[in-house]
């Protein structure tokens, strides 16, 4: 019993490489036989007395033959020094054959390299590591007036959110404060109301809006909390957008409807009259869900493709695309050709003047009535950043441009956003003109269908 008990623990002891020389030797040395041979008994001392003692002398003689040795050095130490020892190198590795392994061979690439050196990078360049500085052109109104104070503390009394606020424009000082400049459409404020919350459901990397899977419910309310913030202040020209909400059965699209209607509907009750723009999300290019939108009573539809075809899946939600904005943009204008179609692009995120043009074309090719052109602004370190601050004179380059191909209307600026006032007012003008010219059509067909009753009749 004691043999298989001690052969255990030499077995448990030899796995160990580093006590497997000790333990053979040991074990040799002390022979089957001594671990097999049980305790004498009192019987039959005397008796073995003299072949114990016999024993113990050969064991002695034997053990006192036995050498130990015992590693002087711990294995982390033998190691370091076997590394020590190796010639290879860092030249080796960067510039070497993969098939050189002799040493005068690594002692003469590291010669050749310490003179020169051309290692070939196998990652991808890292990003800059600080903002580009901003241009003098790139100045805005401070948020300071009294006309912002008033509009902001009408915003927060309703819950409502705004854009220019979640998506940090730098025109806020200017357009909520009125102003700004001379001339009508620098004489009263502007503010776009963002509705469906505060939180979208997609992730752009330029935007600024914040982000959830699952936003919170709509407020049932919101509808006639807008059209009293818009009665408040007094505006005959508004701009409602959204938070894209994927969450939804109808992407939104049902109570995107039911604010415009709202709107238009308690301003006909005071017996005014009010032009609303709608900028909307591209509801996952569902074109009934654009429909609700489209034939609602807006005046201007507007719809971003934010950048050219080429640069959509660095700049947008993978959920977003260029075709599915372009067709967007081309079914309203089928169900709805008296509405205005609206787009807007930024610049500055690594677009050619091609990319560009072809952008202007596929626009017009789907009959888009007005374009804007603005400068992209990083909103912080964690988005895109800014490839190109496009100069002031290349704006009004691009204004000439597509004002020859044919758009109705075009606002082309470093600070120039899709809902810029400037912008408002000349389509509100625009609109305006048309329905004179509608009014004047219709009553043009009157006259003559009475004329040819009367012919009729006399006949």
């Amino acid at each position: 019993m004691c043999r298989k008990v001690i052969m255990m623990l030499f077995n448990k002891v030899t796995a160990n490489s580093s006590f497997k020389q000790i333990a053979t030797t040991v074990k040799r040395t002390l022979g089957s036989t001594a671990l097999a041979s049980p305790p004498p008994s009192s019987s039959s001392s005397s008796s073995s007395s003299s072949t114990s003692n016999h024993h113990q002398r050969r064991h002695s003689s034997e053990l006192a033959s036995v050498k130990v040795t015992q590693t002087k050095q711990p294995r982390l130490e033998a190691l370091r020094a076997q590394l020590a020892s190796d010639s290879s190198d860092i030249y080796d590795f960067a510039t070497s054959d993969s098939n050189s392994t002799s040493t005068s061979s690594a002692a003469t690439s590291q010669e050749e390299s310490s003179q020169n050196l051309n290692v070939v990078r196998r990652k991808a360049p890292p990003r800059p590591a600080k903002i580009l500085p901003k241009p003098s052109w790139l100045k805005a109104q401070p948020a300071t007036s009294e006309n912002y104070l008033t509009l902001r503390s009408t915003v927060r009394e309703l819950g409502l959110a705004t854009v220019c606020e979640e998506a940090k424009c730098p025109n806020i000082g200017e357009c909520w404060g009125g102003g700004g400049g001379e001339g009508e459409e620098h004489s009263a404020a502007t503010a776009t109301i963002m509705i469906m919350g505060d939180t979208c459901t997609r992730g752009c990397s330029f935007c600024a809006v914040k982000t959830s899977r699952k936003p919170g419910a709509l407020d049932p309310n919101e509808p006639e909390k807008v059209a009293e913030a818009i009665r408040k202040w007094g505006l005959d020209y508004v701009v409602l957008t959204s938070v894209d909400r994927d969450d939804l059965e109808d992407q939104g699209s049902g109570h995107f409807r039911k604010v415009v209607m709202k709107l238009k509907e308690k301003h006909l009750e005071v017996g005014k009259r009010i032009l609303v723009e709608a900028l909307t999300p591209d509801f996952r290019g569902d074109l009934k869900f654009v429909e609700n939108v489209a034939t609602s009573g807006l005046d201007v539809y507007a719809h971003n493709v934010e950048t050219v075809e080429r640069l959509q899946r660095r700049v947008r939600d993978h959920r977003a695309g260029y075709a599915q904005s372009l067709s967007v943009l081309e079914h309203v204008k089928t169900i709805n050709p008296n509405v205005l179609t609206k787009t807007s692009i930024m610049l500055g995120l690594g677009e050619t003047d091609d990319d560009i043009r072809q952008t202007l074309r596929d626009l017009r090719n789907i009959d888009v009535d007005v374009v804007t052109f603005g400068q992209y602004l990083q909103p912080s370190k964690r988005h895109l950043p800014v490839k190109e601050y496009v100069t002031p004179e290349k704006f009004q380059e691009w204004q000439v441009e597509a004002e020859g191909m044919g758009f109705v209307y075009v606002a082309s600026g470093p600070l120039v956003r899709s809902s810029y006032k400037a912008g408002e007012f000349f389509l509100k003008n625009l609109i305006k003109q048309r329905e004179k010219k509608k009014q004047e059509e219709g009553q043009g067909k009157m006259v003559v269908g009475d004329v040819a009753t009367v012919a009729s009749v006399s006949c």
